[in-house]
């Protein structure tokens, strides 16, 4: 189901979102300066071509000047996020387009506070947190025989 969101999203979402986020690469990458942005707005645009099946979770080994990032960068994710809440607000008008408009969502969290953050697999997040209650009261299955 993962692969059919994600082309679904590819073709209609995904590849506008990118190209968004390779633009925005391509006009902070000119300056020395404007580089640490270069490099988020690269690592989200990949990020945004292929997203179900993989989150943004605050990096355990994230730099302090990551703070630093997200004050300096604010005033342009605020632009990015508005453009990402009116698009999830327009996929949300069908029943279909829900999942679409609530990824858009995520995604303007993320356009508004990019650094610090790294993105993972599900499977890793699952492997990160351990055990789930759940899964510890669930019964092993009978032997066979």
């Amino acid at each position: 189901m993962k692969t059919l969101a994600n082309i679904l999203w590819f073709v209609l979402c995904g590849i506008w979102s990118a190209i968004m986020w390779l633009l925005a690469a391509a006009l902070l990458a000119i300056t020395v300066v404007g580089l640490p942005f270069a490099l988020q707005c690269l690592k989200l645009a990949q990020f945004t071509l292929w997203p179900f099946g993989r989150t943004a979770i605050k990096s355990p080994n994230a730099s302090p000047l990551g703070l630093l990032g997200n004050l300096l960068w604010l005033p342009f994710g605020l632009l990015l996020a508005f453009n990402y809440v009116v698009s999830g607000l327009a996929l949300c008008i069908t029943v279909i387009g829900i999942p679409f408009g609530v990824q858009s969502f995520k995604f303007a969290g993320l356009a508004l506070t990019p650094f610090g953050r790294e993105i993972v697999t599900g499977k890793e997040v699952t492997a990160a947190m351990g055990p789930t209650p759940s899964s510890l009261a669930t019964p092993p299955p009978p032997p066979p025989g």
